[in-house]
Protein backbone atom coordinates (compact mmCIF):
# COMPACT_ATOMS: atom_id res chain seq x y z
CA UNK A 1 0.00 0.00 0.00
CA UNK A 2 1.51 3.72 -1.02
CA UNK A 3 2.18 5.85 1.92
CA UNK A 4 0.07 8.48 0.67
CA UNK A 5 -3.32 9.74 1.79
CA UNK A 6 -6.08 8.27 -0.62
CA UNK A 7 -7.68 11.03 -2.66
CA UNK A 8 -11.48 9.60 -3.12
CA UNK A 9 -13.46 12.93 -3.68
CA UNK A 10 -16.80 11.19 -4.88
CA UNK A 11 -17.09 7.17 -5.26
CA UNK A 12 -14.94 4.53 -3.73
CA UNK A 13 -15.26 1.17 -3.56
CA UNK A 14 -15.48 -1.42 -0.97
CA UNK A 15 -12.55 -3.13 -1.84
CA UNK A 16 -10.55 -0.06 -2.00
CA UNK A 17 -11.65 0.57 1.42
CA UNK A 18 -11.10 -2.75 2.43
CA UNK A 19 -7.70 -2.43 1.29
CA UNK A 20 -7.23 1.03 3.19
CA UNK A 21 -8.97 -0.06 6.47
CA UNK A 22 -7.26 0.50 9.88
CA UNK A 23 -4.56 3.50 8.50
CA UNK A 24 -4.71 6.63 10.27
CA UNK A 25 -5.42 8.97 7.70
CA UNK A 26 -8.47 7.29 6.81
CA UNK A 27 -11.82 7.66 8.86
CA UNK A 28 -15.30 5.92 8.02
CA UNK A 29 -18.73 7.29 8.72
CA UNK A 30 -21.76 4.92 9.39
CA UNK A 31 -24.81 6.90 8.64
CA UNK A 32 -27.91 4.44 7.77
CA UNK A 33 -31.59 6.42 8.63
CA UNK A 34 -34.85 5.06 8.39
CA UNK A 35 -37.53 8.02 8.38
CA UNK A 36 -39.96 5.88 9.67
CA UNK A 37 -37.64 4.74 12.74
CA UNK A 38 -35.07 7.44 13.12
CA UNK A 39 -33.07 5.21 15.88
CA UNK A 40 -33.08 2.52 13.69
CA UNK A 41 -29.71 3.10 12.15
CA UNK A 42 -27.74 3.63 14.89
CA UNK A 43 -29.49 0.14 16.41
CA UNK A 44 -28.03 -1.45 13.29
CA UNK A 45 -24.73 0.15 13.98
CA UNK A 46 -24.48 -0.74 17.22
CA UNK A 47 -25.29 -4.93 16.20
CA UNK A 48 -22.33 -4.24 12.99
CA UNK A 49 -20.59 -1.33 11.27
CA UNK A 50 -17.31 -1.89 9.13
CA UNK A 51 -14.51 -1.92 11.17
CA UNK A 52 -13.77 1.54 13.19
CA UNK A 53 -16.96 3.38 11.58
CA UNK A 54 -18.02 6.24 13.29
CA UNK A 55 -21.65 6.82 13.69
CA UNK A 56 -23.61 10.26 12.31
CA UNK A 57 -26.98 10.68 12.81
CA UNK A 58 -29.19 12.48 9.90
CA UNK A 59 -31.44 14.36 12.66
CA UNK A 60 -28.80 14.97 15.24
CA UNK A 61 -25.59 15.30 13.75
CA UNK A 62 -26.82 16.15 9.67
CA UNK A 63 -29.29 18.63 10.79
CA UNK A 64 -30.68 21.19 12.96
CA UNK A 65 -33.99 20.77 14.01
CA UNK A 66 -33.81 23.92 16.26
CA UNK A 67 -34.29 25.79 13.07
CA UNK A 68 -38.29 26.83 12.16
CA UNK A 69 -39.25 27.03 8.08
CA UNK A 70 -36.09 25.54 6.96
CA UNK A 71 -37.50 21.94 6.19
CA UNK A 72 -37.87 18.32 8.04
CA UNK A 73 -33.89 18.30 7.96
CA UNK A 74 -32.55 22.22 8.31
CA UNK A 75 -28.93 22.37 7.20
CA UNK A 76 -26.99 22.43 10.46
CA UNK A 77 -25.14 25.34 12.14
CA UNK A 78 -20.99 25.98 11.02
CA UNK A 79 -19.99 25.80 14.68
CA UNK A 80 -22.21 22.07 15.70
CA UNK A 81 -21.02 20.24 12.74
CA UNK A 82 -18.00 21.45 12.60
CA UNK A 83 -17.41 21.05 16.55
CA UNK A 84 -18.93 17.04 15.71
CA UNK A 85 -16.38 17.04 13.46
CA UNK A 86 -13.71 17.90 15.62
CA UNK A 87 -14.92 15.22 18.32
CA UNK A 88 -14.99 12.59 15.95
CA UNK A 89 -11.04 13.74 15.22
CA UNK A 90 -11.13 14.85 11.63
CA UNK A 91 -8.81 17.19 10.39
CA UNK A 92 -8.16 18.57 6.84
CA UNK A 93 -6.29 16.07 6.24
CA UNK A 94 -8.06 12.81 6.88
CA UNK A 95 -9.70 10.82 4.10
CA UNK A 96 -13.60 10.67 4.83
CA UNK A 97 -15.45 7.65 3.53
CA UNK A 98 -18.77 7.90 4.39
CA UNK A 99 -21.63 4.76 4.05
CA UNK A 100 -25.46 4.02 4.65
CA UNK A 101 -27.23 1.06 3.35
CA UNK A 102 -26.97 0.98 -0.22
CA UNK A 103 -27.06 3.81 -2.17
CA UNK A 104 -25.93 6.66 -0.35
CA UNK A 105 -29.57 8.12 -0.25
CA UNK A 106 -29.81 7.74 3.51
CA UNK A 107 -27.75 9.62 4.40
CA UNK A 108 -24.39 8.84 3.04
CA UNK A 109 -24.25 11.71 0.29
CA UNK A 110 -25.79 13.98 3.02
CA UNK A 111 -22.47 14.01 4.91
CA UNK A 112 -20.57 13.91 1.43
CA UNK A 113 -21.77 17.21 0.27
CA UNK A 114 -21.98 18.62 4.15
CA UNK A 115 -18.36 18.14 4.02
CA UNK A 116 -17.42 19.40 0.87
CA UNK A 117 -19.30 22.47 1.35
CA UNK A 118 -16.44 23.52 4.10
CA UNK A 119 -14.38 22.40 0.93
CA UNK A 120 -13.21 18.99 2.46
CA UNK A 121 -11.64 17.45 -1.00
CA UNK A 122 -11.00 13.62 0.33
CA UNK A 123 -14.50 13.08 1.32
CA UNK A 124 -16.19 9.92 -0.58
CA UNK A 125 -19.45 7.55 -0.48
CA UNK A 126 -18.72 3.49 0.04
CA UNK A 127 -20.51 2.58 -3.77
CA UNK A 128 -23.09 -0.06 -3.21
CA UNK A 129 -23.13 1.06 0.65
CA UNK A 130 -22.99 -1.75 3.41
CA UNK A 131 -25.14 -4.02 1.48
CA UNK A 132 -22.39 -4.48 -1.55
CA UNK A 133 -19.45 -5.03 1.55
CA UNK A 134 -21.67 -7.68 3.21
CA UNK A 135 -22.45 -9.50 -0.32
CA UNK A 136 -18.75 -9.38 -0.54
CA UNK A 137 -17.72 -11.02 2.72
CA UNK A 138 -16.01 -8.05 4.09
CA UNK A 139 -15.59 -7.58 7.98
CA UNK A 140 -17.74 -6.34 9.99
CA UNK A 141 -17.99 -5.17 13.85
CA UNK A 142 -19.49 -4.28 16.90
CA UNK A 143 -16.92 -2.66 18.71
CA UNK A 144 -17.55 1.00 19.24
CA UNK A 145 -14.49 2.99 17.94
CA UNK A 146 -12.53 5.79 20.24
CA UNK A 147 -11.92 8.52 18.50
CA UNK A 148 -8.65 11.03 18.68
CA UNK A 149 -10.52 14.35 19.49
CA UNK A 150 -9.43 17.33 17.48
CA UNK A 151 -9.85 20.97 17.23
CA UNK A 152 -13.19 22.08 15.76
CA UNK A 153 -12.70 21.48 11.85
CA UNK A 154 -11.70 25.14 10.79
CA UNK A 155 -13.58 26.04 7.64
CA UNK A 156 -16.69 27.55 6.75
CA UNK A 157 -19.81 26.68 4.94
CA UNK A 158 -19.72 27.59 1.28
CA UNK A 159 -22.82 29.99 1.38
CA UNK A 160 -23.25 30.10 -2.59
CA UNK A 161 -23.73 26.73 -2.67
CA UNK A 162 -26.32 27.01 -0.40
CA UNK A 163 -29.77 28.20 -1.45
CA UNK A 164 -33.27 28.90 0.71
CA UNK A 165 -36.28 28.76 -0.95
CA UNK A 166 -36.19 32.71 -2.15
CA UNK A 167 -33.12 32.30 -3.39
CA UNK A 168 -34.34 29.26 -5.58
CA UNK A 169 -37.12 31.44 -7.23
CA UNK A 170 -34.73 34.18 -8.14
CA UNK A 171 -32.37 31.34 -9.14
CA UNK A 172 -34.77 29.94 -11.53
CA UNK A 173 -35.99 33.86 -12.18
CA UNK A 174 -32.49 33.89 -13.66
CA UNK A 175 -33.19 31.15 -15.79
CA UNK A 176 -31.30 28.78 -14.05
CA UNK A 177 -31.83 24.71 -13.78
CA UNK A 178 -33.42 23.38 -10.84
CA UNK A 179 -33.57 19.60 -10.80
CA UNK A 180 -36.40 17.85 -8.09
CA UNK A 181 -34.33 14.17 -6.99
CA UNK A 182 -37.64 12.82 -5.94
CA UNK A 183 -39.94 9.27 -7.55
CA UNK A 184 -42.07 11.13 -10.29
CA UNK A 185 -45.22 10.07 -8.73
CA UNK A 186 -44.17 12.78 -6.21
CA UNK A 187 -43.27 15.18 -8.37
CA UNK A 188 -46.21 14.75 -10.83
CA UNK A 189 -47.98 15.20 -7.23
CA UNK A 190 -50.21 11.84 -8.01
CA UNK A 191 -48.77 10.77 -4.36
CA UNK A 192 -47.06 12.43 -1.21
CA UNK A 193 -46.37 10.22 1.46
CA UNK A 194 -44.48 12.57 3.77
CA UNK A 195 -45.05 16.20 3.03
CA UNK A 196 -48.91 17.60 3.57
CA UNK A 197 -48.41 19.34 0.26
CA UNK A 198 -48.24 17.51 -3.32
CA UNK A 199 -46.34 18.42 -6.55
CA UNK A 200 -43.57 20.35 -7.21
CA UNK A 201 -41.90 24.02 -7.52
CA UNK A 202 -43.12 25.47 -11.05
CA UNK A 203 -40.34 25.89 -13.65
CA UNK A 204 -38.42 22.43 -11.84
CA UNK A 205 -37.14 19.66 -14.02
CA UNK A 206 -37.59 16.20 -12.50
CA UNK A 207 -34.33 13.94 -12.49
CA UNK A 208 -35.41 10.79 -9.79
CA UNK A 209 -32.09 10.14 -7.89
CA UNK A 210 -32.46 6.57 -8.70
CA UNK A 211 -31.66 6.91 -12.41
CA UNK A 212 -27.60 7.18 -11.59
CA UNK A 213 -27.89 3.97 -9.75
CA UNK A 214 -27.77 0.44 -11.42
CA UNK A 215 -27.48 -2.99 -9.77
CA UNK A 216 -27.06 -1.19 -6.67
CA UNK A 217 -24.00 1.18 -7.90
CA UNK A 218 -23.82 4.45 -9.35
CA UNK A 219 -23.72 3.93 -13.15
CA UNK A 220 -20.38 4.77 -15.19
CA UNK A 221 -19.45 8.23 -15.08
CA UNK A 222 -19.03 8.33 -18.90
CA UNK A 223 -22.81 7.18 -18.91
CA UNK A 224 -24.06 9.93 -16.59
CA UNK A 225 -21.49 12.60 -18.04
CA UNK A 226 -24.00 12.02 -21.41
CA UNK A 227 -27.12 12.32 -19.76
CA UNK A 228 -26.27 15.43 -17.97
CA UNK A 229 -24.75 17.14 -20.85
CA UNK A 230 -27.78 16.69 -22.68
CA UNK A 231 -29.95 18.26 -19.76
CA UNK A 232 -27.84 20.76 -19.45
CA UNK A 233 -27.41 22.11 -22.74
CA UNK A 234 -24.14 23.53 -21.99
CA UNK A 235 -25.12 25.20 -18.94
CA UNK A 236 -22.22 25.24 -16.30
CA UNK A 237 -22.92 23.06 -13.52
CA UNK A 238 -22.86 26.18 -11.61
CA UNK A 239 -25.99 26.75 -12.56
CA UNK A 240 -27.82 23.97 -11.47
CA UNK A 241 -29.55 23.27 -8.00
CA UNK A 242 -30.90 20.10 -6.59
CA UNK A 243 -34.10 19.56 -4.25
CA UNK A 244 -35.79 16.87 -2.80
CA UNK A 245 -38.57 16.52 -0.16
CA UNK A 246 -36.04 17.69 2.49
CA UNK A 247 -32.26 18.40 0.98
CA UNK A 248 -31.29 15.09 1.86
CA UNK A 249 -31.34 12.85 -1.18
CA UNK A 250 -30.91 15.86 -3.13
CA UNK A 251 -27.14 15.70 -2.29
CA UNK A 252 -27.40 12.05 -3.87
CA UNK A 253 -27.85 14.10 -7.46
CA UNK A 254 -25.46 16.51 -6.33
CA UNK A 255 -22.66 13.39 -5.78
CA UNK A 256 -24.23 12.40 -9.29
CA UNK A 257 -23.23 15.45 -11.09
CA UNK A 258 -19.82 15.51 -9.68
CA UNK A 259 -18.84 11.89 -10.38
CA UNK A 260 -19.89 12.25 -14.11
CA UNK A 261 -17.89 15.37 -14.01
CA UNK A 262 -19.83 18.73 -12.97
CA UNK A 263 -18.80 20.23 -10.34
CA UNK A 264 -20.13 23.10 -8.55
CA UNK A 265 -24.00 22.71 -8.51
CA UNK A 266 -25.91 23.57 -5.57
CA UNK A 267 -28.56 22.73 -2.83
CA UNK A 268 -32.03 23.69 -2.01
CA UNK A 269 -31.67 23.17 2.04
CA UNK A 270 -35.13 23.31 2.39
CA UNK A 271 -36.05 21.56 -0.58
CA UNK A 272 -39.76 20.89 -0.95
CA UNK A 273 -40.89 20.76 2.42
CA UNK A 274 -39.14 24.24 2.99
CA UNK A 275 -41.22 25.44 -0.12
CA UNK A 276 -44.27 24.93 0.79
CA UNK A 277 -43.76 25.89 4.53
CA UNK A 278 -44.92 29.37 2.91
CA UNK A 279 -48.55 28.34 1.78
CA UNK A 280 -48.22 31.98 -0.85
CA UNK A 281 -45.71 29.88 -2.82
CA UNK A 282 -46.77 28.85 -6.03
CA UNK A 283 -47.15 24.66 -6.67
CA UNK A 284 -47.22 22.60 -9.47
CA UNK A 285 -48.77 19.47 -10.25
CA UNK A 286 -48.06 17.33 -13.23
CA UNK A 287 -45.53 15.96 -15.58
Amino acid sequence: MSDATPSWATLVSAEELAAALGRDDVIVFDTRHSLAEPEAGQAAHRAAHIPGAFYAHLDRDLSDHRKQHAGRHPWPKLQDFTAALGRWGVTAQHQVVVYDAADGALAAARMWFLLRALGHRRVAVLDGGLQRWQSLGLPVEADMPVATPAPPYPATFDERRLLDSTQVQAHLDAGGVLLDARAAERFRGDVEPIDRVAGHVPGARNRPYAQTMRDGRFRPSQELAREFAELLQGRSACDVVAMCGSGVTACHLLLALEHAGFEGARLSTGSWSGWIDDPSRPVARGA
